[in-house]
């Protein structure tokens, strides 16, 4: 199986929560892995999802490139990944 057959079945499966690319804001003041604190409202893209949604790595604009590990309690989608 093809990683591009395997990517086209996993777009067409239903909408299973929280997903790479989604666009999300946070309901809740997060730190950044670098330690910057990013307040509730901020805006960023899910980049990574571990374990079945256990927690998400979000990509922010402000700091430029921050990243945080977010639990899913403290995010709520925005827009969905394009498909």
């Amino acid at each position: 199986m093809s990683l591009e057959f395997a990517y086209r079945f996993r777009r067409k499966a239903p909408h299973q929560g929280l997903r790479d690319l989604d666009r999300v804001a946070l309901t809740a003041a997060v730190v950044s892995d670098d330690g910057d604190t990013i307040p509730a409202g901020a805006t960023g893209t899910i980049v990574s999802v571990h374990e079945g949604g256990s927690s998400y790595v979000v990509e922010f604009s402000k700091p430029v490139g921050a990243l945080a590990t977010v639990e899913p309690q403290h995010i709520k989608r925005i827009g969905l990944a394009p498909r």
